[in-house]
């Protein structure tokens, strides 16, 4: 069911929504969050969609804010408000909301949408595009728990990340973290088996995206040892090597979907890794409202730090992070070594 209306105000979008409830049969509440939209017109339907499949997951109370510009200056000087109710069937498994802000309305979004909150019910923002560089202090996410960016959308993904380093406010998270989570899984599963030091690690992507410079800043952080990001074709995260004592651990996914996982001694093991959709990564997301501190080490390790193919020594000063249950304990530091030595080590390794 859809109930539109025009210049309206957030009692009316209430009144809509008991009404709606009322006429699908489902008067009681049964959502466990708000989930707050932010976005543009352009990327709305892909943002809501995704929200809608993570709601069968998660049933909650979507809010869409859509800032709409206005032309004329006329228009900008005019605070207006249109909203779309929809419930039932056309609301996954919760209900939402959308909200077209025109004029001045556009400034004061937290004033239309705090009294559309559920009660008591934690609140989640998620930027799709255009995310403030400081979450945590933009109006509507002071009014979250949790809130999720995702710098793969910025035109400048890697310089976003400093950004959000510098203004990292415990549950600020990134979708660009959370599309690593099955590569972490299986390095560390694969660092578990093998009774060994990692010495060096090399992380293979796309040279604009941001995943694989968390990567590396996790692997750093974690192990305690130099990391060298290096591009590839892609598409996203091709290749993960990790040198150590035994040999080298090689996690390569060259075609998006199957991925090899090599290990000294051990035969090659195909590992299903296929790039997730949206969806997926934000169900992800809503399980878990406490602050990541994980991805906080990683993000604040600093992408200055990763090493390119052939830049010369490696970092001296990294320092192994303490272990944290399901972490690897981190190796010893390995000593600064040029990347001709590095390279010559490994062609006689093999």
């Amino acid at each position: 069911m859809k109930i539109d209306l025009t210049e309206t105000t957030a009692s009316e979008i209430n009144k809509a929504l008991v009404q709606g409830r009322r006429a699908v049969g489902t008067p009681a509440i049964g959502m466990v969050l708000t989930l707050v939209i932010v976005t543009d017109e352009e990327n709305a339907y892909d943002a809501l969609k995704a929200a809608n499949d993570a709601s069968r997951e998660h049933p909650s109370r979507t809010l869409v804010v859509i800032k709409r510009v206005s032309r004329s200056p006329r228009d900008r000087a005019k605070a207006r408000l249109d909203a779309e109710v929809r419930v039932g069937t056309d609301a996954g498994t919760g209900e939402t909301v959308l909200l077209r802000l025109y004029g001045e309305a556009i400034d004061h979004a937290q004033s239309v949408v705090l009294p559309l909150l559920l009660p008591d019910a934690p609140v989640v923002v998620w930027w799709a595009v255009n995310a403030p560089m400081d979450p945590a202090k933009d109006p509507l996410g002071a009014l979250a728990q949790r809130r999720v960016t995702d710098a793969y959308a910025a035109e400048q993904p890697i310089a976003e990340l400093t950004g959000r380093a510098d203004s990292y406010t415990p549950g600020d998270t990134d979708l660009s973290w959370t599309r690593i989570t099955p590569w972490r899984s299986m390095l560390a599963a694969a660092l578990d088996q093998a009774p060994c030091t990692v010495t060096s690690a090399v992380v293979e992507g796309e040279g604009f995206n941001p995943s694989c410079e968390l990567l590396g800043m996790w692997l750093a952080s974690r192990l305690g040892v130099p990391v060298t990001r290096a591009d590839s074709e892609g598409p996203g995260l091709t290749e993960v090597r990790l040198e150590t004592t035994a040999g080298t651990i090689v996690l390569g996914r060259p075609d998006a979907s199957l991925a090899t996982l090599s290990m000294p001694g051990q035969p090659d093991r195909a590992v299903a890794l296929k790039r997730r959709e949206t969806s997926e990564l934000l169900a992800e997301e809503l399980r878990r409202l406490d602050p990541d501190d994980i991805y906080a080490a990683a993000l604040k390790y600093g992408v200055e730090r990763l090493q390119v193919p052939g830049s010369g020594p490696a970092a001296a000063d990294v320092q192994p992070a303490p272990a944290t249950d399901g972490d690897k304990a981190p190796a010893q530091d390995a000593p600064a070594k040029p990347a001709a030595k590095k390279a010559a080590k490994k062609a006689g390794a093999k």
